[in-house]
């Protein structure tokens, strides 16, 4: 059986909790950022929300955007470390349940788990222990199964650790090899800023597919009108998807840029918005649908994530439903 796409990322355990600002000033967070910590502090986190409900689902960049992808219909396929632990079996469980092949075995160890905060103003802030997560490595790529891919989907944060991005590069080579095409998404701005050279090698070279927002466009370019930004990207690279928020997106395709408006919606949490953008996208193009109607379906599915807590639709899309919206 062949796969729609096959993802690389991290695994982590997302726990979604309700706070104001004054949380987390006194707990000294720097608000609607991503902040990678250390297990002890993720414990002191955690015992200070003791009091407040807690909203888990596995998570992880690309692991939404698969999740997604698999709610839409599509068949999918991931490589992730989970760890030997209840967090790690709960993960695993989650993702069988949803027709999702996993291949990489847990490993002794905690399982990575992320603590995101959701402030009044559907700000998130979150805070990452990559537990296990961190050592995925090039021996958990499986050749053949990359190989079955239309598409492989790799997130950015893999860079940020050695092993993690020697596993990205290698998922990288073997779709190559194999004729399959390869999305990549920054993940996040801080990232260009630390390996910019790296990612515009990948952007010129093997990428064929490039998902990013307008600050990541940006670190990436130098330029600041978005439309210029894609434009820039697009030279270099076959496929650009710049997010704008609220604004929908810009789809570079064969040297045309075509408009994708957003969806007007109240916003809850912002959590996996970019990442439904994506499944929504790459499930269109690996199923027939013209780039622009994906991209109509990305926006759609990222306003029906923000509009409630956590980075999942709240049901699967039927076929009736996709093709109701993409009419």
């Amino acid at each position: 059986m062949g796969y729609d796409v096959f993802g690389v990322g991290n695994a982590i355990m997302d726990m979604q909790v309700r706070c104001d600002d004054a949380f987390l000033e006194e707990m000294g967070i720097e608000k609607g950022v991503m902040t990678l910590v250390d297990e002890g502090r993720q414990q002191e986190i955690l015992a200070a929300l003791a009091n407040h409900s807690v909203n888990y689902c596995s998570g992880g960049s690309a692991a939404n955007t698969i999740v997604g992808i698999a709610d839409m219909g599509g068949k999918s396929a991931y490589a992730c470390k989970t760890g030997a632990d209840s967090f790690g079996r709960q993960y695993l469980d989650e993702m069988k349940n949803l027709g999702i092949t996993i291949e990489v075995p847990q490993t002794e160890g905690q399982n990575g788990t992320c603590v995101v905060l959701i402030t009044p103003d559907a700000q998130r802030t979150m805070l990452t222990h990559l537990g296990i997560s961190s050592s995925l490595d090039e021996d958990d790529i499986v050749e053949s199964e990359v190989a079955k891919a239309k598409y492989l989907y790799v997130e950015g944060y893999l860079f940020a650790g050695d092993s993690t991005k020697a596993a990205a590069l290698k998922a990288i080579e073997f779709a190559k090899k194999h004729g399959v095409k390869v999305a990549l998404t920054v993940s996040d701005p801080f990232l260009i800023h630390l390996f910019k050279e790296q990612f515009q090698q990948l952007i010129e070279g093997p990428v064929d597919l490039l998902f990013c927002n307008e600050e990541e466009a940006k670190a990436l370019t130098g330029l600041e009108d978005p439309i210029d930004c894609a434009h820039a990207i697009h030279a270099h690279c076959e496929n650009v998807a710049l997010t704008l928020g609220k604004n929908g997106s810009i789809i570079m395709h064969e040297g045309k840029a075509y408009p994708v408006e957003g969806v007007e919606v109240e916003a809850i949490d912002t959590t996996g918005a970019g990442d439904m953008y994506a499944a929504g996208l790459l499930y269109g193009i690996t199923n027939g649908i013209p780039w622009q109607k994906a991209g109509h379906l990305g926006s759609h599915a990222a306003g029906v994530v923000v509009s409630q807590l956590g980075a999942r639709l709240p049901a699967p899309l039927t076929f009736e439903e996709i093709k109701h919206l993409l009419d």
